[in-house]
């Protein structure tokens, strides 16, 4: 492996490499303080970061695509010969941040910026001519997936490009029920909002993107701050206070919802959901939708805040829509997060089997709390996540409880403290995770606490949202036997950030590992469950393996730990009666084929650019969504629908009015019966036992 050696005089290596990049539109340079930030940036993830990685020419030259991907990640803007022309630095980009010198970054910021102009003038003057005619009867395509196309290589074909996506924009809102000239006043709009924006563009914005690139060559969830996104970090990336409640993320020209806030009001409309796409935004009731394609992130999340019970709306891409060009407009009226509604809650379900009532106690768990401040005033009272579960438990064994779901679908983690503890009120004592740390320390957390809050039949349910403390708690219940983990595999996240305040701006970087007691790590390929159910997450869209760079999985020494009676010999019979049961479940068929219809549409990347051929598979996939759903109504007894508008209506609330999910619903009662299989075929299990003995007695 080659290592950089720093040479006291640069000054020839940085004047070869602007004349290597150049000529370029000298928009934006590096300023004074970015030298000193740049060290910072670079020392701090080379002396911190889990990974050990060191700046060689190998890792400048995966910075040097980073840097590319993240400014172009679809190939629309550069062309071969801008890359071409940037080749030379690859391996050399490594020795410019060694010594704090981004103008390299600059410079190839700076053809971006030109380039991106380029285009925007050439869509704008497209548009605004009026004397153009639009043709939407064409026999042309568009690809959807571009990240492994070529570059382009001409200005005509680049033009072509543009084009094509001109009309399926145009196609998507005639669509919508604008005029040819509605639309282009729409698109007008976009574009000179974009050139706007692109204006507003600073030294500071451009020194932040080129540190991110390299910050992100270590892992996705490192990422440099500059001041002013240091100062505003909590309220940029998240809606939770006089908001909706969500936390979004920019991903090419859109705003893409990463996970709501439990207890929130986009959680309890039940209408947003994680990987939806926010392409427009309303005020009130009847405001008109603002296009916000192309919108800087903090923009978007200015126009979504509001006051307390004021309305906004938000027009979406669902995530789970089979039509990609799918529209869909969501109401929901702005409120503080209610802190209660982020608490663990209990249900009791009744179920019968063979004329044998059962009683299945659940919680639902939407994050790993602590009230921190109120512990340390020594408030006897304060809430935290294993207390308020501890209670419930004992609320729900006056009910005779006969077994206890766990849920954690949804729940992105929290304080690893909770995770902890709360694992421990389900062992009498033992190590519950291991944490090592860049130097390759192992540490340790375990239960000390002999007492045990439910020693009967579990089961946890997780999903591919259930990331970090509910992995570690989930983790630990299926190394000790202690229960079925069922649901889909969690979303991988099993490193820990710190935040490194720096001179100018500061750094969140990748610190620290966590690990079974197996000895597995639930990085990357989180924790898969006992029994499997349905799930429309794509792992290759949502999850930490979904994330380009993510640190790898991987093993440490296992911890010597009791075991509970292994559940091997109950997990084939409990499969094989949930898949009996699952196979006349109208919910679960309805899944299922929701699941391959939504893998048949993620394998079509081809996008026709004829309008009648758009709304004919437009038409068709609504009218299979409408038909596919009345197959699951009338297979629950329950009256048809006519458009998929009248579902919003039709779907029921709990008692805290949040809309219940039926496919949610279904997989909870579903594990209900999993527990009363379980309990069955250990009773028998018993019972056999018994027999044994007496008869050789």
């Amino acid at each position: 492996m080659t290592r950089f050696t720093i040479k006291p005089l640069l000054t020839g290596l940085v004047l070869a490499l602007l004349l290597v990049v150049g000529p370029v539109q000298a928009r934006y340079a590096a300023e004074p303080e970015h030298e000193e930030a740049l060290l910072d940036v670079i020392s701090a993830l080379q002396q911190n970061h889990y990974s050990g990685k060191k700046l060689d020419e190998k890792l400048s030259s995966d910075i040097f695509e980073r840097y590319l991907t993240d400014l172009d990640p679809s190939r629309i803007y550069f062309y071969q010969s801008d890359i071409q022309e940037f080749e030379p630095v690859r391996k050399e980009i490594g020795l410019e941040i060694l010594t704090g010198n981004s103008e390299t970054g600059f410079a190839i910021y700076n053809r971006f910026h030109q380039r991106q102009m380029e285009r925007l003038e050439y869509m704008l003057e497209v548009l605004q001519d009026e004397s153009h005619s639009f043709d939407f009867n064409t026999h042309d395509s568009i690809e959807t997936d571009r990240t492994e196309a070529d570059w382009v290589k001409t200005t005509d074909e680049m033009n072509e490009l543009w084009y094509k996506r001109l009309i399926n924009a145009m196609i998507s809102l005639k669509l919508a029920d604008q005029t040819v000239a509605e639309a282009r006043e729409t698109l007008i709009q976009r574009y000179e909002n974009q050139q706007n924006r692109q204006a507003q563009t600073n030294n500071e914005d451009v020194f932040e993107r080129y540190a991110n690139a390299i910050a992100h060559e270590f892992d996705p969830h490192s990422q440099y701050l500059s001041p002013r996104n240091q100062e505003n970090f909590q309220i940029n990336m998240s809606l939770s206070l006089e908001g909706i409640g969500a936390v979004l993320q920019g991903e090419d020209e859109h705003t893409k919802v990463v996970r709501l806030v439990p207890g929130g009001p986009a959680d309890r409309a039940g209408q947003l959901s994680p990987s939806d796409i926010i392409v427009g935004v309303g005020q009130d009731a009847e405001g008109p939708i603002q296009d916000v394609v192309g919108w800087r992130l903090d923009e978007v999340v200015n126009l979504i805040r509001g006051p307390r019970e004021s309305t906004v709306r938000l027009q979406i891409i669902p995530a789970d829509s089979i039509d990609r060009n799918a529209r869909r407009t969501i109401t929901i009226v702005r409120d503080k997060v209610r802190l209660e509604e982020q608490a663990a809650q209990k249900r009791l379900l009744e179920l019968q089997r063979n004329g044998q009532p059962y009683r299945v106690g659940v919680i639902e768990i939407p994050a790993f709390y602590i009230d921190f401040t109120a512990m340390q005033a020594g408030d006897p009272e304060y809430k935290s996540t294993t207390r308020d579960v501890e209670k419930l438990l004992e609320e729900l064994k006056s009910e005779n409880i006969d077994s206890l779901i766990v849920d954690l679908r949804n729940n992105g983690g929290g304080s690893l403290r909770e995770a902890n503890e709360l694992t421990g009120l389900f062992i009498s004592r033992g190590p519950t995770v291991q944490i090592r740390d860049a130097s390759g320390r192992v540490d340790i957390l375990g239960d000390f606490d002999p007492k045990v809050a439910w020693d009967g039949p579990m089961a946890v349910i997780v999903n591919r949202l259930s990331a970090s403390a509910s992995e570690i708690f989930a983790g630990a219940i299926q190394d000790y036997n202690r229960g079925l983990v069922v649901g889909s595999r969690t979303f991988g996240k099993g490193t820990v950030q710190t935040l490194l305040p720096l001179e100018h701006g500061q750094m969140k970087l990748t610190h620290a590992k966590f690990y079974r007691i197996s000895g597995e790590s639930t990085q990357n390929e989180g924790v898969e469950p006992h029994i499997l159910f349905p799930t429309l997450f794509d792992e290759k869209e949502i999850g930490e393996s979904a994330l380009e760079g993510a640190l790898p999985w991987d093993t440490v020494n296992p911890v010597r730990h009791g075991r509970f009676p292994s559940l091997s010999p109950f997990l084939d019979e409990l499969i094989s009666r949930h898949q009996a049961r699952i196979t006349h479940d109208p919910d679960f068929a309805f899944m299922n084929k929701q699941v391959e219809r939504s893998r048949e549409q993620r394998e079509q990347t081809q996008l026709p650019l004829n309008i009648n051929e758009v709304r004919a598979l437009r038409d068709e996939v609504e009218q299979w969504q409408i038909d596919t759903e009345n197959q699951r109504r009338m297979a629950k007894d329950e009256p048809p629908i006519r458009e998929l508008s009248e579902l919003d209506e039709l779907l029921p609330t709990d008692a805290q009015g949040r809309t219940i999910n039926p496919e949610a619903e279904s997989i909870l009662m579903e594990t209900a019966e999993i527990m009363v299989d379980f309990i069955d075929l250990h009773l028998s299990q018993t019972a056999q036992a018994t027999g044994r003995i007496v008869n050789g007695n």
